[in-house]
């Protein structure tokens, strides 16, 4: 099956970026979930655009012709034998991070003047640090996040709830095609786990503990939607909070894991303690907790929706007011939204649990309840109750 299909916001972000040899296109995202492809889907662009193939420099640290680059000077040799000394070029680096000071060749292309610069990584660490020093303020950050459920359905079409079901268990990776059998999407996904906590994670501890680190993903897999921080996760696997806090923010800048903060409705501020962990894709999730994280699947949807707010542009958080809990306020361009996600809501005593915290809230903003029932929705107080289904599927990204 062909896993190219248009990304069409990160597409976009790199399409206006064109020409411009001063800004640095920086993908990130986890492994396998579309970088390289969509690096490849813009090269072929320019090409079709008039772009001559001898002005596109692709570069894959990870492939076979690009493995032995280990140092900045090999790989600026690399690309600079290929660029010439005139015209502008469009150069193309795949997973750049595998290059230890990488950023001084990047940053000695940008000196030329004449390449359009386009890196990926899978680690969020050398945005925070590297980018920041050598090309601060000379780069523009795209995330890639795995499919969106629009996305997976046009790469998997067919009946909508078959294949909500396999977004649930099987993740949201492009190449992991369902229609394959569990056993092997199984394998695959298990795959990619340990070459993240191996290559992105452990490689750069001096003193990596393989063992600590996944029961310490494992807690954070099986505890995804739940207030969660440092202390309880110390005391739980009796690990020491130092370890513990750097673990969780490794785990964090490889993308596995995303650190959702909590949020003082009526206060309008940010709460530094008690947030929430949500995994980057279910699938990888449910192969770690070898398959007991689909016992439950309220968690799970919550997850999914918290990764498309993401997707979507906006800022989310864990909305708190006064004893009690919205599961997300998501802001953007000054509007702020709010949003709680529930299996089924036709249970009395559930929709009037659902509805009172929204029902708490005294501005104006829009308010949301996701639910899968296809019973009882529509509107109730000025709160749309909302299929969950129907809503991912209402924005084309």
């Amino acid at each position: 099956m062909d896993q190219r299909i248009v990304r069409k916001r990160p597409m976009e972000m790199l399409r206006n970026g064109r020409g411009l040899t001063d800004v640095v296109k920086v993908v990130t995202g986890m492994r396998r979930c579309g970088k390289s492809t969509l690096m490849e889907m813009y090269a072929d662009e320019l090409r079709t655009s008039g772009v001559p193939d001898e002005d596109i420099v692709s570069i894959n640290l990870e492939s076979k012709e690009y493995m032995d680059l280990e140092t900045p000077e090999q790989l600026l040799d690399a690309i600079v034998g290929r660029i010439g000394d005139s015209g502008i070029k469009y150069v193309f680096i795949d997973e750049v991070q595998n290059v230890i000071g990488w950023e001084r060749a990047i940053s000695a292309l940008i000196v030329t003047k004449r390449c359009d610069i386009h890196i990926t990584g899978s680690n969020s660490h050398m945005l925070s640090s590297e980018l920041a020093t050598h090309i601060s303020g000379r780069y523009v950050e795209i995330s890639l996040t795995p499919l969106s459920f629009c996305e997976y359905m046009e790469l998997h079409p067919g009946d909508r709830r078959q294949r909500f079901n396999e977004y649930l268990r099987f993740g949201a990776l492009p190449e992991v095609d369902p229609s394959r059998g569990k056993e092997f999407c199984d394998a695959q996904l298990m795959g990619i786990y340990n070459t993240v906590l191996v290559k992105d994670i452990l490689r750069r501890l001096e003193r990596g503990d393989a063992r600590t680190l996944e029961a310490i993903a494992r807690f954070l897999y099986s505890n995804i939607g739940n207030i969660t921080n440092i202390d309880s996760i110390a005391d739980t696997l009796k690990i020491g909070n130092a370890k513990v806090s750097k673990y969780v923010s490794m785990l964090s800048e490889a993308f596995l894991f995303y650190d959702a903060e909590r949020y003082d409705i009526v206060g309008k501020k940010i709460l530094k303690t008690n947030g929430k962990f949500y995994a980057s894709d279910l699938g990888i999730r449910n192969v770690a907790l070898k398959g007991s994280g689909m016992v439950d699947i309220s968690r799970p949807l919550e997850n999914l929706v918290y990764l498309e707010l993401v997707r979507r542009g906006y800022t989310v958080r864990i909305g708190s007011i006064k004893d009690r809990e919205v599961d997300f306020t998501a802001s953007k361009d000054g509007r702020t939204e709010y949003y709680q996600v529930c299996q089924t809501m036709l249970a009395e005593s559930t929709r009037e649990r659902e509805l009172y915290s929204l029902r708490s809230i005294r501005d104006n903003y829009p308010k949301t309840v996701l639910t899968l029932d296809d019973y009882g929705l529509g509107s109730e107080d000025g709160i749309e109750v909302v299929n969950v289904i129907d809503w991912f599927m209402s924005s084309e990204l």
